[in-house]
C-alpha cells in the first residue's frame, strides 16, 4: 500500500484485495476522468475520486488499441486551495513509470523546490502537442504528512512582524541579485549569514532552538519531494474519510513566506492545532500547475 494513504484515512486497509477492491470502485465510480494520446496506440487515463473535500486517490494507467485499461500505478492526494508561487516550473518525468516531478526554484524556499505533480494529464497534452513552456503560469502547492506536532508560537506584536516582513523582503531582494551575478548582493548575503551564527551561537546556548527558529523548511530522507518543515498554521479544519470514517487536520501552513495546504490523520498528530500555532513534521509535496486559462 502507498506509504501514504494513511494520512487521507486510509490506515486500516489489511490486504491487496481490499486495496484492489478500492481501485476498482475508483475507476468504475471516479468524480473526474482525464485522457489523452500516449502513443499511436495507447491512450493515457487517469481516474480520481474524492473520499473528503479536495482529497482522493488517482488511478492511472493506459487504455490499449482494444480499449482495455491496464492499471499502472495510483496515488493519495490532497488538492491544494491557494497560490503557493509565482515562479517558473519546469517538469520531468520519472524514470520507472509515467508520472512526473516538478521543479521550482522559489527564492522564499531557499532550495529547489521539487513536488509530485498532480496534474499530469493537461502537461502531457500541452507536451505532445509542443505547446511547452508557457508564459503566466502559478503553482499550487498541497503536502501529506504522516508525522506532525504542534508547537506553540514564537510571541510577536505588530511591530515585530513588520520588521521580519521588511528583513524577509530585502533578503529575497538580494537572493534575486545575487542569483543574476551581483556580486554587492553575494557578500551582502555572506556577511549576514556569518552575522546571524554568530547571534545564534550566542543565544542557543541559553535559549531553546524554537524559541529562535520560528520557521524552517529543508530536505527530508532520500527521496527528493519529501520536506522536514516547522511553519505557522493559518487555518485549519477537521475533516472525516466519508468511507473510512477516520478523521483528519487539513491545515494552511505558512512556512518560509510559502503557503501550501497539508492533510494529516488525526492518529499521527500530537498536539492541538489552531491557527496561530506551529506545525512541525515531515512532508510528501505535492503540486498542481495552473496553466492559464484558454490553453
Amino acid at each position: 500500500m502507498h506509504k501514504y494513504m494513511r494520512a487521507i484515512g486510509f490506515s486500516k486497509i489489511k490486504n491487496k484485495k481490499e486495496l484492489q477492491n478500492l481501485i476498482t470502485d475508483i475507476i468504475i465510480n471516479a468524480d473526474e476522468r482525464a485522457y489523452t494520446v500516449n502513443g499511436k496506440e495507447t491512450i493515457l487515463a487517469e481516474f480520481c475520486k474524492d473520499f473528503a473535500e479536495n482529497i482522493g486517490i488517482a488511478v492511472c494507467g493506459e487504455f490499449d488499441s482494444e480499449n482495455k485499461f491496464s492499471f499502472e500505478y495510483y496515488y493519495p492526494y490532497l488538492r491544494g486551495t491557494e497560490i503557493s508561487s509565482e515562479e517558473d516550473v519546469s517538469v520531468e518525468r520519472h524514470t520507472s513509470k509515467e508520472s512526473y516531478a516538478g521543479v521550482c526554484d522559489d527564492i522564499k524556499v531557499g532550495v529547489s523546490l521539487i513536488f509530485y505533480l498532480q496534474n499530469m494529464i493537461p502537461y502531457v497534452k500541452l507536451n505532445n502537442s509542443k505547446r511547452l513552456p508557457i508564459n503566466g503560469t502559478t503553482l499550487t502547492l498541497s503536502a501529506l504528512s504522516l508525522q506532525g506536532k504542534i508547537m506553540m508560537p514564537i510571541i510577536k506584536n505588530e511591530k515585530d512582524k513588520k520588521i521580519i516582513k521588511k528583513i524577509s523582503n530585502n533578503r529575497n531582494s538580494l537572493i534575486a541579485a545575487a542569483r543574476k551575478g551581483d556580486e554587492n548582493a553575494i557578500e551582502s548575503l555572506t556577511l549576514e549569514d556569518m552575522d546571524t551564527y554568530t547571534v545564534i551561537s550566542k543565544r542557543i546556548q541559553k535559549e531553546d532552538v524554537f524559541t529562535l527558529v520560528d520557521t524552517y523548511f529543508m530536505p527530508y530522507g532520500v527521496e527528493c519531494d519529501q520536506y522536514s518543515i516547522l511553519g505557522e498554521i493559518l487555518d485549519c479544519n477537521k475533516i472525516v474519510n466519508r468511507l473510512t470514517s477516520e478523521i483528519m487536520y487539513q491545515m494552511t501552513i505558512s512556512c518560509n513566506d510559502l503557503v501550501f495546504n497539508l492533510c494529516i490523520n488525526e492518529e499521527d498528530l500530537y498536539g492541538e492545532p489552531q491557527a496561530g500555532r506551529r506545525f512541525k513534521g515531515s512532508i510528501w509535496m505535492q503540486g498542481y500547475i495552473n496553466f492559464p486559462e484558454g490553453i
